[in-house]
């Protein structure tokens, strides 16, 4: 398990519609729409030397999703830092935190689930936690879900929803596999992403990621994808397939291991990949075009990030050139 409770995170102070609650007295109605039927949407924000990595596009996301998914009422962007920033102060937080920003269709005033029942806001919670890099950079085990990711003819991914049913099977194929992470692929079994992240293949010293056909339009995987554009570094968006963008050479998934297996009395392909390099917010050396970032034998950055999350770099001063719309609090 990745992910072991930290003991700063004990007394936690959560913001839930404004009010401010240690982690052990915060609660919803259970009228909520969260509740009722997971009818909220999220983001997940990191925080670096007091900033805030991408916050206005995470937050527009956030009201696009909203939007998608007919809110009536969305709090402006102003009022979500406010309460960002009340949380922060009242957890005495600046560095090496995830936020976990929970916007919901509200309270009903009868269960049930259509969204005229709610006639009284939504509900906006705050969740920041102390949280180290959940990925190592030795390298991951992945096997290849038995799930497959929704288009938009079934769920439009770029809905970032509170509904994480699918992923959360797919992870406990992981679990049962012994793996850190499922691989899913898309309905026309191409690869989509994994259960929690986006992915970059090198091939031929080319960064290839997947199109957003079955998953989310990702913050971090658009800021790659324009760091490479920016430092010349090849990169293409396609369909990949298992073969194809998971090659024996070295790059940055290598060391493939497919075999078969039996679960629970069903076939299926168990493909073990061990995964060179960072991911998600592990990714925090300067990228090229800094004088510390170092190169390998292809020309490309050891430093690139892998598995694309929540953040991919530092704030230090090095690399904040490459930044450019690195939003503060």
């Amino acid at each position: 398990m990745r992910q072991p409770f930290n003991e700063r995170n004990r007394d936690l102070i959560v913001n839930v519609n404004g009010t401010l609650v240690h982690r052990d007295e915060a609660g919803i109605s259970p009228f909520d729409s969260v509740v009722q039927g997971g009818d909220a949407v999220w983001e997940g924000l990191r925080l670096y030397d007091g900033r805030i990595f991408k916050l206005r596009e995470h937050l527009a996301r956030l009201r696009s999703s909203a939007l998608a998914l007919a809110f009536a009422e969305i709090p402006p962007d102003e009022e979500i830092i406010e309460e960002i920033r009340r949380t922060l102060a009242a957890n005495g937080m600046r560095d090496g935190v995830h936020i976990r920003l929970t916007l919901t269709r509200g309270v009903k005033v009868t269960s049930g689930m259509d969204p005229r029942l709610n006639r009284s806001g939504p509900t906006l919670i705050v969740l920041a936690e102390h949280k180290a890099p959940v990925y190592e950079r030795a390298g991951l085990k992945l096997i290849t879900s038995s799930l497959r990711r929704f288009g938009p003819d079934t769920l439009d991914p770029k809905i970032h929803h509170a509904n994480l049913l699918q992923s959360i099977l797919a992870k406990i194929e992981a679990n049962a596999a012994g793996a850190d992470d499922a691989l899913m692929l898309d309905g026309n079994g191409f690869i989509a992403e994994t259960n929690a992240t986006h992915l970059f293949f090198v091939r031929d010293g080319v960064a290839m990621t997947s199109r957003t056909v079955a998953c989310p339009e990702g913050i971090t995987r658009a800021t790659v994808l324009e760091l490479c554009a920016e430092h010349d570094i090849p990169s293409r968006v396609k369909d990949l397939s298992l073969n194809r963008g998971l090659p024996r050479r070295r790059g940055v998934l290598h060391r493939h291991d497919g075999r078969t297996r039996e679960c629970d009395g069903n076939r299926r392909t168990d493909h073990r990949r061990r995964v060179a390099g960072a991911a998600h917010e592990a990714a925090r050396r300067p990228l090229p075009g800094c004088h510390r970032a170092r190169r390998s034998r292809r020309g490309w950055p050891r430093d690139l990030v892998s598995l694309a999350g929540a953040s991919i770099l530092r704030p230090s001063t090095s690399v904040r050139a490459g930044l450019r719309d690195y939003s503060g609090l």
